[in-house]
């Protein structure tokens, strides 16, 4: 049974928690918040440096504010812990390849929760992909937004030395992490940063992005945004032979709609109105927490590689973040 420490312990602190507990390989010892938590079913220690230092833990959960996040995971395996870490994995690419270097010396294990890759509609698309049983990929198209008031810009989201950004490093990153996933690397960028409506320097509220990988042609087009006024997630991967329509996305709160999943095959010899046959898949309920915690432990268990969420993934999702951000 692996043995995890927790710092931080707001929303996401406990999604963790309870997906280790389910996964049966894992077990909460003891975690840290900067405020004490009155719920807490395990001990409290009295600093993140009590979690990474006690001999009793075996892999930390980096689930703080975005500003803490490199030099907690870097702590963490100097100190010979495996770290399991929210996104964003850093600010830039720079600060993620120091963190790369701190896990090449150390050799422990590295994941970072890009948990989109692990629901079920997306696990369909990328064996679609993959086995290139509809030919190869084409282009990209992703819209992701969600309703944002005043008070998502309470605490540390609101200053830019602590967030790193707006949308596109909080919500955004999900997308373009999925584009790289999907189609490949983009060696040309071009973008469109924007904060008309919350003009708050340093927070951008949108985002237009198109992207090109150059030597196989394939294109992809992303806007993240806080200014839609209501919640919605859109993936769509066009093929050769068809497409893959994604709308919605199961998640516990269930603003974005049914996860359905639209597979198009076409048959250019097929009479008219045949053309396209579409197949739909509704994913009724999210185990991308839990299979994120599995994925995570079983490397550890199995001493194999991270596939899912790499520092390697969050090296190349970064540098791309650094390219739209226009921080390169």
């Amino acid at each position: 049974m692996i043995r995890c420490g927790i710092i931080g312990f707001g929303k996401m602190g406990r999604i963790r928690a309870k997906a280790i507990e389910q996964s049966g390989l894992a077990e909460v010892v003891a975690i840290y918040d900067a405020e004490p938590q009155t719920d807490a079913a395990c001990p409290q220690l009295e600093s993140a440096e009590a979690i990474i230092n006690s001999p009793g833990i075996d892999a930390v959960f980096v689930c703080t504010p975005n500003h803490l996040i490199p030099e907690l995971c870097k702590a963490s395996m100097q100190a010979g812990k495996h770290v399991f870490s929210e996104k964003p994995p850093a600010f830039t690419a720079s600060e993620v390849e120091a963190v790369r270097e701190v896990e090449a010396a150390t050799g422990r294990k590295l994941m970072y929760g890009f948990n989109h890759r692990h629901h079920g509609s997306i696990q369909k698309m990328k064996h679609i992909v993959e086995t290139q049983e509809m030919g190869r990929v084409l282009w990209l198209r992703g819209r992701y937004g969600k309703e944002v008031d005043a008070s998502y810009f309470k605490g540390w989201r609101a200053n830019p030395e602590l967030a790193g950004g707006g949308i596109m490093l909080d919500q955004g990153i999900h997308m373009l992490d999925l584009f790289l996933h999907l189609g490949g690397e983009y060696d040309e960028v071009y973008s469109l940063v924007s904060n008309l409506f919350w003009n708050m320097d340093g927070l951008e509220d949108n985002v237009f992005a198109i992207m090109r990988n150059n030597e196989t042609g394939v294109c992809a087009s992303l806007h993240s945004t806080m200014t839609q006024w209501r919640y919605l997630f859109s993936l769509e991967v066009f093929l050769e032979k068809g497409a893959l329509v994604l709308n919605g996305l199961k998640t516990s709160s269930g603003v974005y709609g049914d996860e359905d999943l639209a597979i198009k095959r076409n048959n250019p010899e097929a009479a008219t109105g045949d053309f396209m046959q579409e197949e739909h898949i509704i994913y009724h309920t999210d185990s991308s927490w839990l299979s994120e915690v599995k994925h995570f432990c079983e490397s550890i268990v199995k001493d194999k590689p991270i596939e899912l969420g790499s520092s390697m993934d969050a090296l190349r999702v970064m540098q791309a973040m650094d390219r739209i951000l226009n921080r390169s």
